[in-house]
């Protein structure tokens, strides 16, 4: 069950790290929120994967740990604020720069001297 999790976890991340290394804002905001959803699972897998583990302290002998519920909590808030503001960023440079590439030029512009 932890290798199957690990698995998961290390290819949300991979694949969040490599949609944000595009160079469109669309793939970029999409890679966020995978990297999001990874580290939230690693914040709640730090808690242990107790599967009958009672919630409340002293129900039982290993009771499940609440801070890392907590923590998964406010980093979910915390990422849809994120990603709520990069939308609305990418679509105000959409508006104004005429494109959606990161770096603000198409693909086979020169830089200016």
């Amino acid at each position: 069950m932890e290798a199957l999790f690990a698995g998961v976890v290390g290819t949300l991340t991979a694949c969040g790290l490599f949609l944000m290394l595009r160079g469109r804002t669309f793939p970029v905001i999409v890679g966020l929120t995978l990297l999001s959803y990874a580290v939230n699972l690693f914040l709640f897998s730090m808690g242990g994967l107790n599967t009958h583990a009672a919630p409340v302290i002293g129900e039982s002998l290993s009771p499940s740990d609440p801070l890392p519920q907590a923590l998964v909590l406010t980093a979910i808030v915390i990422g849809f604020a994120m990603t709520a503001f990069v939308v609305i960023l990418a679509i105000r440079a959409r508006s104004e720069l005429g494109n959606d590439h990161v770096d603000g030029k198409q693909g086979d512009e020169e830089p200016p001297r």
